[in-house]
């Protein structure tokens, strides 16, 4: 095995040179383009380790079925030709050589030896065996003893050495060489047996080529591979990097719902009514609307953790102009009652009610466009990889600005998230949320009527 490492400059210095290009076009010089070399080109991961951008796991009983169902899943991805796949390959080497040594034991046993003697003679000769130790100041280092290179490489020498061992019918030592109570056979073998949950497992993996979104392609592959028929206690299970994502996924979804479920049980109990902080939550869809738009809009990634990270986190910012302007309107509206004299939470005169709606609109939508653009010109910087070297600019006036970088991939996605959020939620909720106050107070208003 061989290990190269293609170490970059930092992104300021590479003038606009992609590594992912590069990458790019050492797979297509290297990868397959040598009969029995396996070359992969991937980047460095950081961050916890994570699985491969493809990983089918194939489990079943028996190895040759097994074995059968994998290459045809293989031949079926190969075939289909989806882009974007570096080159699958199994986990399993089934040509690994072997020798069998198969004991007579009938012969062994009228010779009087044991199958235990006939191996230990066999593992000592080739591996070796501990028989003292050799002392060097503090550090002991054990002393084998095992056939020289030469010998143990020699399976004719091997198989003609003597096993040494006592009669159990006169008590004398004896010695018989092995090939005359056993016999050598080549063969072929499994490199390794792999198993998940008691069942037998083949593993396909496979990088992905820069420039490729990893789960359209295993979306793709699993397009292909569904139209196969598995027997009876067979199946196959997307693993790796795709299983860690929906793992996230469902912790991300968890995670948003009981945030909206606590935001929800405050806003209950702070405005007294059901229907008030349905209007409120009702901007975190608005909010999730705009995530999807902005994505779509722009054609960027949908990157599970920092995207979703991203939508939890406008559930908290998006809910703050619903309320500002929903608790407004109901200083005014409460205002109005003592102004005339009404019991509190008595419905007033509809016209009434819409001009102190549009009034609270009027009043509110300063300082709710002003945080939203505050919130937004604060996260653009993060958004856009902005850096600026501030010690290059204080010390000798160069600021040294540049756009990108690896920080930027990493978070920009949660960066663009709530910008694309805040934005479409900030201008609906002052068009959509005064517009469910006023059906919601109509509907209540007739309600109490009847």
């Amino acid at each position: 095995r061989g290990l190269v490492t293609v170490t970059f400059e930092d992104f300021e210095k590479r003038e606009g040179i992609s590594t992912g290009k590069i990458m790019a076009e050492l797979s297509s010089e290297l990868v397959g383009k040598y009969a029995g070399v396996a070359i992969n080109v991937e980047k460095n991961t950081t961050g916890p380790p994570t699985g491969p951008p493809i990983s089918i796991e194939i489990s079943g009983a028996e190895f040759e079925m097994l074995l059968a169902l994998t290459d045809e899943i293989k031949s079926r991805i190969e075939e289909s030709g989806i882009p974007g796949i570096e080159g699958l390959t199994k986990d399993l080497e089934t040509d690994k050589p072997e020798i069998n040594i198969n004991i007579d034991r009938d012969r062994a046993r009228r010779f009087g030896v044991s199958t235990f003697s006939i191996a230990g003679t066999i593992r000592t000769s080739l591996f070796g065996n501990e028989v003292s130790t050799f002392k060097v100041g503090e550090e002991e280092f054990p002393i084998m003893v095992r056939l020289q290179r030469d010998y143990r490489n020699n399976m004719e020498t091997l198989m003609n050495q003597r096993v040494t061992f006592r009669s159990q019918a006169t008590g004398q030592l004896m010695q018989v060489p092995i090939s005359a109570v056993a016999e050598a056979e080549y063969g072929k073998t499994y490199g390794s047996i792999n198993r998940k949950d008691l069942k037998r497992v083949i593993t396909l993996t496979s990088n992905i080529l820069p420039g490729y979104n990893p789960t359209r392609v295993n979306r793709d592959i699993r397009e292909v591979i569904e139209g196969i028929e598995m027997p009876a206690g067979y199946e196959y299970a997307f693993t790796g990097e795709q299983q860690e994502q929906e793992e996230s996924m469902d912790f991300l979804i968890i995670a948003l719902l009981v945030a909206v479920a606590l935001i929800s049980l405050i806003l209950v109990t702070q405005f007294n009514s059901f229907v008030k902080p349905f209007i409120i939550i009702g901007s975190v869809v608005f909010s999730t609307a705009g995530v999807f738009f902005g994505l779509a809009l722009f054609n960027m990634e949908f990157v599970i953790i920092m995207t979703g990270v991203g939508i939890i986190s406008l559930a908290g910012i998006v809910v703050n102009n619903a309320i500002v302007l929903i608790d407004y309107t109901d200083y005014l509206h409460e205002a109005k009652r003592k102004e005339s004299g009404l019991p509190a939470s008595t419905p007033l005169d509809p016209r009434v009610s819409l001009s102190l709606i549009r009034r609270a609109g009027r009043t509110r939508f300063r300082p709710v466009v002003l945080t939203a653009i505050t919130t937004i010109l604060g996260l653009l910087p993060l958004a856009t990889g902005f850096n600026i070297n501030l010690t290059g600019l204080m010390t000798d006036l160069k600021p040294g600005i540049y756009f990108g970088g690896d920080n930027a991939g990493f978070w920009s996605p949660m960066a663009s998230t709530v910008i694309f959020g805040l934005t479409v939620a900030t201008f609906l909720t002052l068009v959509i949320v005064p517009c469910m106050y006023r059906i919601i107070s109509l509907i209540s208003n007739k309600m109490r009527k009847r």
